[in-house]
């Protein structure tokens, strides 16, 4: 890998083996490195290790004292399961398959969730232009700006995973972790959520769980094909939807299993 490519990875999974049981990897030996300001899909077949993956990243494994993480991942270097899971969490921040604004926030608390959470004290003109720059990058503020202190809950449901991206965005991570983010969601809002990522992009680095091709061709700069644990193949999504280098790929793409 030559220096030019190697300053342009942000992610990089090196070995990377998670179980639930010991003996039992649910993710195999995975090394991916995953470049800045791209898209890049998770695909595979139910059970086939894509979210275990993605939430390593966040370190929500360790909320369950069962599960083992070996191998090493790093952002921007930094071995974050070497790292405080606080710092981690601003670094990389997550967005869930369902719509999970906090119900007794506002909409207002919860884009700036992630400060008060963690004890971050900042003036209220801050907090206030926080809150209206991650909204309009969600291109949620001209909807909500006159009703910034209901619950986020009287949202419908695509501008409630809206307001979560916006939440997500306010610690200004350097990845965003999606799982599945437009599965609950009809689809004119998944269109919307699609068309955001794309424009997010720039600003930051997205990895995205989805059972959806069709999704992943759409939007995807880069895929990584998994089965049964094993990262299959990783490539450009173009490369990899057109000319695949593993029958197994091709065969989950033409919809022969998964």
């Amino acid at each position: 890998m030559d220096a030019e490519t190697q300053n342009n990875i942000i992610l990089k999974f090196d070995d990377v083996s998670i179980s639930y049981t010991p003996g039992v990897n649910a993710v195999k030996n995975v090394t991916a490195d995953i470049r800045k300001n791209s898209i890049t899909a998770i695909m595979g077949p139910s059970g086939c290790g894509k979210s275990t993956l993605l939430r390593a990243v966040n370190r929500m494994h360790e909320l369950y004292p069962h599960i083992t993480t070996t191998g090493k991942i790093l952002i921007n270097g930094i071995d974050i399961l070497k790292t405080d899971p606080i710092k981690v969490r601003r670094m990389a921040g997550m967005v869930f398959q369902r719509p999970n604004p906090f119900p007794t926030m506002s909409i207002y608390q919860n884009v700036i969730a992630g400060y008060s959470l963690n004890g971050i004290n900042l003036p209220k003109q801050e907090k206030d232009a926080i809150v209206e720059e991650c909204l309009r990058n969600v291109g949620l503020w001209d909807e909500v700006k006159d009703s910034l202190n209901k619950k986020g809950t009287f949202l419908s449901g695509g501008q409630q995973q809206r307001l979560c991206i916006a939440r997500a965005l306010a610690l200004k991570p350097d990845v965003l972790l999606m799982d599945e983010p437009t599965s609950a969601l009809d689809p004119i809002a998944t269109n919307r959520i699609e068309d955001l990522l794309v424009g997010l992009k720039d600003q930051l680095t997205i990895v995205i769980v989805t059972h959806n091709m069709s999704q992943a061709a759409r939007i995807s700069d880069y895929s990584m094909f998994m089965y049964l644990g094993d990262l299959v193949e990783f490539d450009s999504t173009q490369k990899m939807f057109t000319n695949p280098n593993d029958k197994r790929t091709e065969e989950y793409l033409n919809g022969r299993f998964g």
